[in-house]
This record gives C-alpha cells, structure tokens and sequence, in this order.
C-alpha cells in the first residue's frame, strides 16, 4: 500500500544537496512563513527573498562545514563520503514536506505500509533539525514510526524527552527541563520568591511554564501571576498593552519571560512605551542573546535583563567554520535535479543563494545566538558520524559501507561519546545532551560586549554558580532588587497565610515550649517532654535536671553537719553508757536515753534519702523513716515529762494513777501505741499516694525536678505537730520542778524551734520545687534534731564532763529535799 498521495505532491527539490555513501536530511527554517489570508497549497513558497532569516542559513551552512570536514577526516569514517539534503522549513507544511522527503526509499521507490519497518531503508540515514519545538513535534511523530533518528539543534521542550512518545528523538541543546532548573537555582540564589511568569503562546513557552511553575509550588515560590502572549502580536496589540498594564498593578520586581525572540521583541517594545521600568527581566536561552531585541530604542531603561543560554562555543570551531566560509562562495548553478552533483559528494545545489544577497557569511554576521546554534549543528552531524563509524566497523581503519537501517544507527548514536572542541557529547536515556548553561546579563554601558557571563549551571549534578563581582544592577546602590510579597519573618515565627498566596504573610513568634521547623513555616510544633524553648525559638533545648546532687557544694553543706551530728549521737551513747549509774543519767531516763539517741540516729539516717537522684526505695524511705523514728522520741520525751510530773506533782493527790501506770507498763504501751499510730498513718497515704520518683515540668520552662511524688509526709509532719504540742505542754508544767529535773526551759526553745521548722515546712511546699525543696527539708531536719539534741541531752552531758560535783546522790537528794520545803512552805 503506497504512503498517502501527500509525497507524491512533494515536488519541490531541497535547497541544497550533495550526494554521498550515506545521505543526511538537514532541515533549517532559511525563509520566515508569509500570512495565508485563504487556504493555500501544503508546500507554502520558500523563495521571497523579502523573507530570508540568516540565522537559518548559518545552520545550514554549519551542516555543510561539519560534513566536508568528516568526509576529509582520515580517522572518522575512513573511505566513506556523507551526503546531504538540506530543506528550506520556513513553515509547518514545509517542514512536513521535509520529513515526508526525508522518507523516500534509497532506490526512490514508495513507502510500503508493512507490519514492520525493520528492513525500511530511507534515503537518509539521520534527520538533523528541525528548529523549534512545535515542528519538531511533528517531525519526531512521523520519523519515530521508523525509528529514523532525528537530532534537533534547538527543539528543547522537555515533552520530546519522552521516549514512549518519541523513541527515535536526541538534540545537542539542553532539554527545558534543565533550563526551568537553571531558572528556579537563579531565583532561589536572589531569594525572588514572587514573581511574574509570562511566555508564547506555543509549545515552547506553554511547557516551559508549566514546568517551571511546578517547581516554585513545589518549593513554596509564588507566581503572582501567568500569561501568555501570541506568536505574531505586534507592538500595536491590546493583549501586550493590557500585560504591560497588570505588570505594573501587581508590582512584581522580577518577570520570568519563557518565548521564543519573534514574540519577545514587540512586547519589549510596548513595555518601552507604557514606561514599565526597574524592574529584573529573566530570559528563556531562546531570546536572551538576541541583538535585535537589546538593540530596541529605550530598552535601557527596563532595568536588568539576565538570561539562560547554551555553554558558548569553543572560539577555534567558530574561527574555522568563518575561514571556511571564507573560500566559499555562494555556487549558482542550476540544480537540474535532487540527485545531481558528485557520486562522491559532488558539489553543492543552493537554490536559496541564488536570489538572496546576504548569503555571505562573516565573523561580523555571525553572532553569539547563531555560533551556539550552529554549534549544535555541528555537533548533531558529528553525532551520526561517530554512530556510523561504530556501526559500520570502522575501527579497523576501513568502514564495511554495508545497508544501513535506521533503528541500527539510533541505537548506535544513543551510546557515542566523545569529546568535540572541549565539549563531551553524550546523551541520557531521555535522548538529551549533558550539557550545561551560561548564566548571561545585558550590559547597558559596554561597548565592547553586549553581554556578560555572570556564572554558570552545570547538570549532574545541578550547580549554579554566581560570579557577584560581575553583576550591574540597575539599582541605585547596586544591590540586588527583592521581590516578595511579604517580608521573610525573623527567626522563630511562623508565617500565617493571608491568601491563596503562600508567600503572602503576617508573622506571629511562636510561643514557649514550641519552636518553628524550616521545614514547614506556616505551624509551630510542640518540644518534647523533656525539652523547653524560649518564644520565637527555631530548636528545642534539652531540659536541665534538677535534684539534690552528691556532689553540689550545697550537698557538702548539709552532708557534713548531718554526719557530724551522727557522730555526736554515737559520743553521747559512749558517754551514757560510761556514766550509766550515775543520777545524772539515770534521771535522763536510763536505758529509754538509749532509746532516744537511737530514734534520733535514725531520723538523721533519713537526710541521706534526700541526696541524689531519686529511686524508689529513697522515695519510700525518706518520710516515714523520720516520721516513725522521730515519733519515737517525741513519744519517750512525753513519757518521761509524764512521769516526772506524776512523780513530783500527782502522786501525793492520785497516788494509786501512777502505780497503775507503772504496773501497766503505761510507757511502754504510749510508745507502742504511739508508734504505730504514726506507721498506720504513713502506711495508710502511701497505698493511697505512694511516695514514687516522678518528673516535675510546670515549676520551671528550663528545667525538669525529679521529685518523689505522693502526699504522706504533709499527715505525718502534722502527727509529729502534735505530739510535740503534748511535749511542750507537760514540759511546761513541770518548770518548778527540781533543776536536776527540770529540761523545761531547754525543751521549750527546742520544741518551739521544731514546731517552727515544721510550720516553715508546710507553708514552702508549693513555692518551692526541686533541690531547693530537697534542701528546705533537709535543713528542717537538721535544725529539728540538732535543738532536741542540744535541748535534752546537750545539759546532761556539760554536768558529766564539766560539773561531776552535781553528778553526785547527795545533790539530787538535796535538790528534792528543797523543792519538798518549797511545797510545805507554800
């Protein structure tokens, strides 16, 4: 079944052709389009003179410079001559008419429609082009069916990069995919968070748009706001005056221009005219290079304009490729057919060189945009050379010239790699060229240089690197322009939003035990338990732990005492029992002294539960230790005052209440009784709140207490209270008792001093926390035990060391004698 008719209307011979082993197709865009105002034929005419583009023609010409150089080589493609088809594209049917042309078989016969085109031989082995994005998605489609490969020097939109669509695709400029990554780096390296993203309205700039938006949601950018502007506006348009007008209301200091030049220059010329100014204009490689468009009258004024373009080609191709040129002048000759020329290359057919008078190239006409392009060019063509060379076994010093099918030679041309005038060239699997950008500035006050390299971006991995010496801003102080919606919120506050606009934002601190992750902006997360932050704090700190240490200088202040008064205890117990006959003991209670001295002991033991962190056992111990313990001696010290009240004041008037309380054992029973009164208590408020290590978190934001949780200290403080109140009260009733007799005195300033530590006790519980509330208890202790001591026992010692004479039977007697007259005489 033969191709459609369509071919068979292809009548029109290529702009230039050279014969060869193995033929290219070149496919340039020498002529702009003319406007259709009716239907035309499909091939629209190429030849208006009025209409010739340079640019297109350079490439052309590049194509013809890198082939004769292959075909001279002696190393690449050795004994095989490359041929050429080169097309005028000027439009859309033109450039189908191209590829269809391109499709010929090698023997000029019809295409076949078969079930597979693995055996199709077309007349070119490679396409090289076409231009722009939009024909080269046409171009892609029909050749990928055959897996003709095709290598376009400016087609970038990253859509061809998809290889389920266009399997037989490659080009030697970078996809737009690495550009809207070079744009957004350049955006990110200013910190421009709000921006005006504009482009044509072609495949081109729509799809580099979409990407690029998509990048700046993804990184919390905003486009304040997107448009498009057609292909063929003029300055005249109401669509560009309308863009100049909404630039101008939404106050944007940077606008991202992703279009190709041909759209770009009339809407540069209305932004001269409604005077948009001051502001940063970021240009898509396709038009940053542009002379035309720098070249504007007024343009200066429009601010600072950086642009994206393709790493600049090496100086000696562009020197050779001019030189080259240079002993080459235009041949008109008239191309009696497509096939006409030398067997082996044979002489160039330029029907376009026949009625144009610009067709000669020199350095002063090829400017940067056309080196880079024919660069591309160049390299597209020493692509397919290097894919045949491996195809066709030419390592060997001679090539095999066997049948060459297309999906061989892609194959072959996906895996080349070699280096072409300091430029590796290699593609990825998406058919794109690792190749990186200049980053370029216009400069407005140079006359030797109409642009500036100002840094570069390189892919993989992707680096921007910005040279800030180099820079010219358009600002008074030179200083790089910002361009935010809201200003950024200083560290530790949190962004909270005020539109649909992520970048527009009132700052709010965040508060205590909070802090802001840079990770998310708009919320402030919760420290951790064991963690605090001061407001508008970015990390949390680790919360200091606060107990009574071992080794705190406080911690030797309590400790030494404390020993110091265990240590008195045990010099007492040695004393009492060195002088246990003695009156002195025997009337400070006898064996019940030991008693006392060993409950004391073990109240004091209990100060040692206070120190270090707290475990449970030190938890359990520390009140009802001393609560029991010291009980026990408030309860000896009630006793004994009872009995000596009973003895010197009751006895006369109840003689048989006293001998009941000693053939009872009424001491022994009190002290029990008491006792375990106080260990039912303590036992009753631990099961009901045990005293256990907890951390306390709401005294201090800095700092965690470890504490011993539970309430049952607060009861048995109260019991000792109490008990020590029925002390104090029989201790006062004997104050006329004999002296011997007689601790009234001493008592009661001891007494008052516990009740007093006690009181202090209770009411610094809740203002105190931590190791200040260990060190309060402790002192209370201290102070507790220490004037009991010294009140009771403290006299009875000074009279066994120091008043031996009054440790005599003969002076109790006397006192007792003395206090009985007293009685009598009142």
């Amino acid at each position: 079944m033969p191709l459609p008719a369509l071919l068979c209307l292809c009548a029109a011979a290529a702009a230039s052709t050279a014969r060869g082993d193995y033929r290219l197709a070149g496919l340039f865009p020498m002529h702009s389009p003319q406007p259709r105002d009716a239907p035309q034929p499909l091939v629209d005419s190429c030849d208006d003179p009025t209409t010739f583009k340079y640019h297109g023609y350079a490439l052309s010409q590049a194509m013809r410079f890198a082939v004769e150089e292959i075909n001279n080589s002696s190393t690449l493609l050795p004994n095989i001559t490359l041929g050429y088809d080169i097309y005028d594209t000027c439009s859309e049917p033109a450039n189908l008419h191209a590829t269809l042309r391109a499709l010929v078989q090698k023997d000029g016969r019809e295409v076949e429609v078969l079930s597979t085109f693995r055996n199709y031989e077309p007349q070119a082995v490679a396409v090289i082009g076409p231009d722009c994005s939009d024909v080269a998605l046409t171009t892609a489609a029909v050749l990928s069916v055959f897996l003709v490969p095709v290598i376009s020097y400016e087609a970038s939109s990253e859509v061809l990069s998809q290889k389920r669509l266009y399997p037989s695709f490659l080009r030697t400029i970078p996809s737009d995919g690495q550009q809207v990554k070079a744009i957004f780096q350049l955006m990110k390296n200013f910190g421009w968070n709000w921006v005006a993203l504009l482009g044509s309205n072609n495949a081109y700039g729509r799809d580099g748009l979409d990407a690029l938006q998509r990048l700046l949601n993804e990184n919390n950018m905003c486009v304040a706001y997107r448009g498009t502007f057609a292909l063929n506006a003029d300055a005249s348009s109401q669509e560009l005056h309308n863009l100049a007008a909404i630039l101008r209301d939404i106050k944007v200091n940077v606008t991202v221009i992703f279009a190709n030049r041909q759209s770009v220059h009339p809407f540069f010329k209305v932004m001269v005219q409604r005077n948009v100014t001051g502001m940063v204009w970021v240009g898509s490689e396709d038009w940053s290079l542009d002379q035309t468009i720098r070249q504007i009258p007024g343009i200066q004024n429009i601010g600072t304009v950086i642009g994206i373009s393709v790493e600049m080609t090496d100086p000696a191709m562009v020197e050779r490729f001019v030189s080259w040129k240079a002993e080459k002048s235009p041949v008109a000759e008239q191309d009696d057919s497509v096939e006409g020329g030398g067997e082996n290359g044979g002489s160039a057919q330029l029907d376009c060189t026949q009625r144009c008078t610009a067709c000669h190239l020199s350095a002063s006409a090829l400017d940067t945009y056309d080196t880079q392009a024919s660069f591309n060019v160049y390299s597209a063509v020493y692509t397919v050379a290097h894919g045949l060379h491996d195809l066709l076994g030419c390592a060997s010093g001679a090539c095999s010239k066997g049948t060459v099918y297309p999906w061989q030679l892609l194959e072959k041309i996906k895996q080349v790699n070699f280096t072409l005038y300091k430029n590796p060239i290699s593609f990825d699997d998406g058919g794109d060229i690792h190749k990186g950008y200049d980053i370029i500035m216009w400069n407005w006050s140079s006359k030797s240089s109409a642009f500036d390299v100002i840094g570069t971006f390189s892919v993989n991995p992707d680096r921007l690197i910005i040279d800030q010496d180099k820079i010219l801003w358009h600002t008074e102080d030179n200083q790089a322009p910002t361009s935010q919606c809201s200003k950024g919120c200083q560290p530790g506050e949190r962004q909270v939003q005020q539109n649909h606009h992520r970048c527009c934002f009132t700052c709010m601190a965040c508060p205590p035990e909070t802090f802001l992750n840079r990770s998310d902006l708009y919320s402030c997360q919760s420290c951790g338990a064991d963690q605090w932050s001061p407001v508008s704090s970015e990390a949390c700190f680790n919360r200091t732990i606060e107990f009574l240490s071992w080794f705190d200088p406080i911690s030797w202040a309590l400790l030494i005492p404390t020993v110091l008064l265990l240590l008195l205890m045990a010099g007492l117990a040695v004393l009492f029992a060195l002088n246990f006959s003695t009156p002195v003991v025997k009337s400070a209670g006898g064996k019940m002294c030991f008693f006392m001295l060993g409950s004391l002991a073990c109240s004091c033991s209990s100060i040692f539960c206070y120190f270090g962190e707290p475990t449970l056992h030190t938890c359990l111990l520390r009140h009802p230790l001393y609560a029991i313990s010291f009980s026990i001696f408030l309860s000896c010290m009630t006793t004994r005052s009872f009995q000596i009240i009973c003895i010197f004041k009751l006895n006369a008037r109840w003689p048989a209440l006293y001998e009941a309380w000693l053939r009872r054992g009424g001491p022994v029973l009190f002290i029990a009784a008491s006792t375990a009164a106080q260990t039912g208590l303590c036992l009753a408020v631990e099961a009901a709140s045990p005293s256990v290590p907890r951390r306390n978190y709401d005294t201090w934001p800095d700092r965690v207490a470890l504490e011993c949780g539970g309430a049952g200290w607060v009861s048995a403080t109260a019991y000792t209270v109490l008990l020590s109140a029925c002390c104090f009260a029989l201790s006062y009733a004997g104050k006329d008792l004999p002296a011997s007799y007689n601790e009234a005195k001493c008592l009661t300033c001891s007494l008052l001093l516990h009740l007093a530590c006690s009181a202090a006790v209770l009411c610094t519980q809740g203002a105190f926390r931590g190791r200040a509330q260990a060190t309060v208890q402790v002192l209370s202790s201290l102070c507790t035990l220490g004037a009991l001591m010294a009140g009771y026992f403290f006299p009875k010692a000074f009279v066994i060391l120091l008043r031996p004479h009054l440790n005599t039977p003969e002076h109790f007697q006397m006192a007792i004698q003395s206090y009985t007259r007293r009685l009598a005489d009142s």
